[in-house]
């Protein structure tokens, strides 16, 4: 099995940016498609886009100006603000309040909900720029996912400019698999809650961020599952829940590529599974098998400690055996596990 532990490389080299930047940035689709994006908040009534900037600024005092309550670093700011303006553009949100969580990826920003939502609170979760970026081994989890455009259409593979600039790794290139990873991401999140998945419910998109619902309250985020001890009979019922979880994803031909407590949310004595960037295809994978026992045994070895015994081999095994298509299934013994 191909090791499914995380390598840094060298950062590959950034040329000019090229054409085609209006297939991969979704703030330049057009409006449909835009709206396509947002499934989950229903308006009552369309309104032109001058009277919805109006609305802002009745909200915020401010006009159609963007200022933020939160106050960003130097470092920070510029990409913050332009990875999430087009959500205040489009009336999503009216203000930026806090950073909740940060990480080598990206970061998460707790974002007051536009009225017209029917929502408080929506979280930000905004990717770094590319230089920032820690994760480089991502072509483990890229084998076998199609590339997505910023509509999440897949491009074709007969898109010779396209796949050639992917070859190349030019600065077009490097925007085209930011783009499509952070699709993959955003489109996984729309599949698994249209199937009744834990998981914050995602409202829209841009090309470096990604807006959901919030959990938490207005003083404090949820945590990661990691920083909670259950009871006997919660830890039970939640072990379901991810279990239920690691099924639905897996019915979809998905692996979620990062499962653990620390990519979990607990709130209210409820969870919300977060980060699907390297979510996996289990066919045309050839890691995907040694990546689906990885989340296993992570998710096994957290609710081991909360009391609830399972064998991540057995479990394993058993995954992979009910949904590998036989193209790539191979059988899998407990205790030939791969990590």
């Amino acid at each position: 099995m191909p090791d499914v532990n995380q390598n840094e490389g060298p950062e590959p080299s950034i040329d000019r940016f090229e054409a085609y930047e209006d297939l991969f940035d979704p703030l330049r689709t057009d409006r449909q498609a835009r709206r396509r994006l947002k499934p989950r908040v229903v308006q009552k009534h369309e309104k032109p886009r001058s009277e919805i900037l109006a609305e802002l600024g009745e909200v915020t005092g401010q006009g159609a100006e963007f200022e933020t309550s939160y106050h960003p670093s130097r470092h920070e700011e510029g990409w913050l603000l332009g990875s999430v303006r087009s959500f205040f553009e489009e009336a999503w949100i009216v203000d930026v309040l806090a950073r909740v969580r940060g990480g080598k990826e990206a970061s998460v920003y707790r974002c007051q909900a536009h009225p017209r939502t029917d929502l408080d609170l929506l979280a930000a979760k905004v990717y770094r720029p590319h230089m920032f970026r820690s994760l480089r081994n991502d072509a483990m989890y890229r084998e076998g996912r199609e590339v997505l455009a910023g509509d999440g259409k897949v491009v074709k593979k007969t898109d010779d400019r396209v796949m050639r600039a992917l070859g190349k790794k030019t600065a077009f290139g490097l925007q085209v698999a930011h783009t499509s990873w952070l699709m993959h991401e955003y489109t996984t999140m729309r599949r698994l809650y249209d199937a009744g998945g834990a998981l914050p419910r995602p409202i829209a998109a841009t090309d470096n961020a990604i807006l959901m619902e919030y959990v938490g309250d207005a003083q404090r985020a949820a945590p990661m599952l990691s920083e909670v001890a259950l009871g006997p009979r919660e830890a039970r019922e939640l072990w379901e829940v991810v279990l239920r979880n690691m099924h639905l994803l897996l019915q979809q031909g998905l692996v979620h590529g990062d499962l653990s407590a620390y990519n979990i949310l607990y709130w209210q004595g409820e969870i919300a599974i977060i980060d699907f960037p390297q979510v996996t295809a289990i066919e045309g994978n050839q890691s995907a098998r040694g990546i689906l026992e990885r989340d296993v045994r992570r998710v096994s070895e957290y609710f081991a400690g909360q009391g609830v015994e399972r064998d991540p081999e057995a479990l394993a095994a058993e995954l992979w055996s009910q949904y590998a298509p036989p193209s790539v299934r191979e059988p899998l013994v407990a205790g030939e596990m791969t990590w």
